[in-house]
């Protein structure tokens, strides 16, 4: 069995895609009563403040997932994953090139510390890859680096859950891959730049671990009344699946 939290809302993470610590820490508290599992993206890595605000959520119990995204050599990726387990962080996000995957999950040693590989970005679809020169479309490239992250000992890939993360787990010939899919809108909801969404429904039932959701909840006219609305839809799929 994979290792998620029994609890939905555990399942549910927020990006705090804001500029600023002020807007992120005003989130944090407006929507501490259903989440507690924030993302912090490379707008807010920048801000002046954030590395308080790590510390701050992380003392109050509440989980990161610091997604930086590392691509760099191998050396240099081990010390910023070494840096990210000794501060406490729960999960971050590595591209999926071999030489980096090997060296982040050595660097992370004994620590709790969840490694997480891209494996093709929401924004992008095959139109957007074969510009990029890439010979493979999304699908093929996300199965390929999927069995790469598994072989190589990372916890996870980021994925959509347009791409049937059940699959893809079938494919990676390990059914304990976590997958974790942005890009997942409410069926009313505008998918914004995302090329391959999925509503919080559709990407449990399709085995999504974790949702990481920004916009559609930060913007909302009521964030904490969309959070509950995102677990409630979430915990739709599983009673639909009983």
């Amino acid at each position: 069995m994979r290792n998620v939290p029994t609890n939905m809302a555990d399942r549910l993470i927020l990006a705090l895609d804001v500029t600023t610590v002020d807007e992120a820490r005003a989130l944090v508290t407006q929507l501490s009563p259903a989440i507690s599992y924030f993302k912090i993206g490379l707008g807010l890595l920048f801000a002046p403040g954030v590395d308080r605000l790590m510390d701050e959520l992380i003392s109050a119990g509440n989980r990161i997932f610091l997604d930086a995204k590392m691509y760099d050599i191998p050396e240099t990726v081990g010390r910023g994953i070494a840096v990210a387990a000794s501060r406490g962080v729960s999960l971050v996000t590595i591209h999926g090139d071999d030489a980096i995957m090997r060296a982040a999950t050595a660097a992370r040693g004994t620590s709790s510390l969840q490694i997480f590989a891209v494996t093709v970005l929401t924004s992008l679809d095959d139109a957007a890859l074969a510009g990029m020169g890439t010979t493979l479309g999304a699908r093929a490239l996300v199965e390929m680096r999927a069995r790469q992250a598994a072989t190589l000992g990372c916890d996870g890939i980021i994925a959509s859950a347009h791409d049937n993360p059940n699959a893809i787990r079938t494919l990676a010939g390990n059914p304990n891959l976590l997958i974790a899919t942005p890009g997942v809108r409410q069926s009313t909801g505008d998918v914004n730049d995302h090329k391959r969404s999925a509503t919080p429904r559709e990407a449990i039932r399709n085995g999504a671990d974790y949702l990481v959701v920004g916009r559609p909840i930060i913007k909302a006219e009521n964030p904490l009344a969309t959070a509950h609305a995102f677990i409630e839809e979430m915990e739709s799929a599983l009673t639909a699946a009983h």
